[in-house]
């Protein structure tokens, strides 16, 4: 069955039908529409022959809309059946409106008219009502009248339990029940909440798509199905490519919420997951003597990691300093063995940090072609090939590319070997082994946001002509505008701009009072990059989203909340006049991080580590002296 029609009940989809059955017979050559219809019994045979013979357009609408009129009346218990037929691929290849009226039902978006036309039904049958009522029909409706109060009385006191301080006295918290409704016209309720989505919800991580099982959640077991395969959480984390992530529930989203904000709110529900093998360190690399492991004990490793991941969860989310729900971050061990290293099967696996002699870069799996085609490694400042990097790193000319990279201790070969690098024959003729001059161009930069870290294909991705970063519009500071796109000269971000000016802009060590007194206005591309900077280093984006909305105490302990994208916003506005209220500002995140985590060394320790970047920087880019100890 279609999922855009798993989660309705026939009543919502015969309303869907009504209202598009117009639409439906306007379509242009609508016989394989028709036929589609006949093959699935739809239409009576005789009907069919007769309308698919009809020459004049005019004439072919009105036999199909008749066809559909009839449906409707005459085998309503059917109409699963019909939009299922009727979505299927090659159906909607041939009609693009089908498709616009799936996406409507997928998206829940048809809900709005839905509402609108519901109201005004309403409004006219009640209006006509009035006019119509006799003495005796008066006194009855006034009879009723107190009913419809109690239940409007009955909703806001649901309304007054959830917002009021007296809430907190009920045994039971309504604001954590999931109510299902859907959107009223000019509303922008949150989907997970729509009929639509009662058991499942549309989900993403990195450039992955897939759709998140309630039950199978709640339960445990394997939730996400994407790609034809369901997975784990952990393991769609790891095929979205953020298997450096440690918390699946701040990498998964749904419409750019995380799911720890809906598990928070208790929009979803995390079972346990079992398992009795022991925890295994999940290493690239393991033993020569590879170890072939059955689907269900392979599960059950996994669900062990699961399970141990969900109870350290128990133990954080009960205390109030603790940052995050820290429900997937792996207890890992070492395997203890005697048998020398080797590959393990991780196929999933989408970068790898490499190093070659004394230079370090990662090297990213869809870029890798072979030794000299494909430039998959990525290192500060460009984007190589294998044998570009080795030169690069060891100024040699000796292609033995393959051992003199190595990952991990081991050599790329051993990649190669074990089919983690997928190695192209010298025919193959794909974009990367027979580029042409747009892909050459592509291949120099990025193929996700730098300060975002998304892919997202609806919105362009920003280049830098001088070096390999590229970026989201509204995610580079300052936002790049459309009169940039437009021109065809050289585009240069803020991080190149001041490489690049940085060597004259001062030239005296300045104290750094001084420094944080200067007018922002002065020193705006110093604040840009330091901004810029703190949101590359953050991967996870912890800092750089409202903490507020995936932490119910958080606003309880921290009065004041502060995160890397709201001063992006008060920067980009012109809101900071002096340095120093930038500064602040950003300090603030990390005073607010240490407050709130006192007793989560975790990410007290990444709260640190931002904060020492920063003051580095500062000191760096305002050429502030250094304080010596009298």
């Amino acid at each position: 069955m279609d999922p855009a029609t798993f989660w309705l009940d026939d009543e919502e989809l015969l309303r869907f039908f009504h209202r598009h059955k117009t639409e439906m017979s306007c379509m242009e050559n609508p016989h394989t529409f028709l036929s589609q219809l006949r093959d699935h019994d739809l239409v009576p045979e005789d009907r069919y022959k007769k309308v698919s013979r009809m020459k004049s357009k005019d004439n072919l609408k009105k036999g199909l809309y008749e066809i559909l009129e009839r449906l409707e009346k005459d085998r309503p218990q059917l109409i699963k059946l019909f939009w299922t037929c009727v979505f299927k691929e090659t159906i909607m290849n041939h009609y693009p409106a089908l498709r616009l009226m799936r996406n409507s039902l997928m998206d829940g978006s048809f809900h709005f008219d839905m509402k609108a036309s519901e109201k005004t039904e309403t409004e006219e049958t009640e209006g006509g009502k009035s006019k119509e009522l006799s003495d005796d029909e008066e006194g009855e409706e006034q009879q009723a009248k107190p009913v419809k109060k109690k239940r409007k009385r009955k909703v806001c006191g649901d309304k007054e339990e959830q917002a009021g301080p007296s809430s907190k006295m009920t045994p039971v918290k309504k604001s954590k029940k999931i109510s299902f409704s859907s959107p009223r016209k000019g509303e922008n309720n949150d989907i997970w909440t729509w009929p639509l989505y009662k058991l499942q919800l549309p989900v993403t991580c990195g450039d992955q798509k897939g759709m998140l099982h309630r039950g199978r959640l709640a339960a445990g077991e394997k939730c996400i199905v994407a790609d034809k395969q369901w997975f784990t959480p952990n393991e769609f984390q790891r095929f979205g490519g953020k298997e450096s992530a440690k918390n699946w529930k701040l990498s998964i989203r749904c419409k750019g919420t995380p799911l720890a904000k809906l598990i928070q709110e208790d929009h979803l529900k995390v079972g346990q997951y079992k398992g009795g093998c022991k925890n295994v360190k999940r290493s690239l690399f393991r033993t020569v003597h590879l170890i072939t492991v059955s689907d269900g004990e392979e599960d059950e490793d996994e669900d062990e990691d699961e399970d141990s991941d969900l109870n350290k969860e128990d133990q954080v989310s009960s205390s109030k300093e603790s940052f995050i729900d820290d429900s997937d971050e792996e207890e890992e061990t070492e395997e203890q063995t005697e048998q020398q290293p080797g590959v393990s099967h991780d196929s999933k696996k989408t970068v790898f940090k490499i190093t070659c002699g004394a230079l370090a870069a990662t090297l990213h799996k869809k870029r890798f072609a072979s030794g000299t085609k494909g430039k998959s490694i990525r290192t500060e400042t460009s984007w190589m090939s294998p044998v570009e990097f080795v030169k690069e790193a060891s100024l040699s000319t000796d292609a033995s590319w393959r051992k003199d990279i190595q990952c991990e201790g081991e050599p790329l070969s051993v990649l190669i070997e074990a089919k983690i690098l997928d190695f192209h024959s010298l025919l193959c003729d794909c974009s990367i082994c027979k580029p042409d001059s747009e892909d050459l161009e592509n291949q120099k930069n990025d193929d996700e946001c730098c300060t975002c870290k998304g892919e997202d294909e609806e919105e362009e991705l920003v280049e830098c002509d001088h070096c390999p970063r590229s970026f989201h519009k509204k995610c580079h500071l300052p936002h790049v505008g459309d009169t940039i796109l437009g021109d065809s000269s050289p585009w240069m971000c803020t991080f190149c701009v001041l490489k690049t000016t940085q060597g004259y802009l001062y030239l005296d060590e300045v104290e750094r009072e001084a420094a944080m007194s200067r007018q922002i206005s002065q020193r705006m591309l110093q604040c840009q990059y330091l901004l810029l900077r703190l949101c590359t280093a953050d991967e996870e984006q912890i800092f750089t989203s409202n903490p507020c909305q995936y932490l119910t105490n958080y606003s309880k302990i921290i009065k004041t909340p502060m995160w890397l994208g709201k001063i992006a916003d008060k920067l980009q506005s012109e809101h900071y006049k002096t340095v120093r209220e930038f500064e602040s500002d950003v300090q603030l995140v990390f005073t607010n991080c240490a407050l709130y985590n006192r007793n989560n060394a975790e990410f007290l320790a990444m709260g640190k580590k931002l904060k020492e970047l920063f003051d580095k920087e500062l000191n760096n880019v305002f050429n502030i002296r250094e304080q010596t100890d009298c």
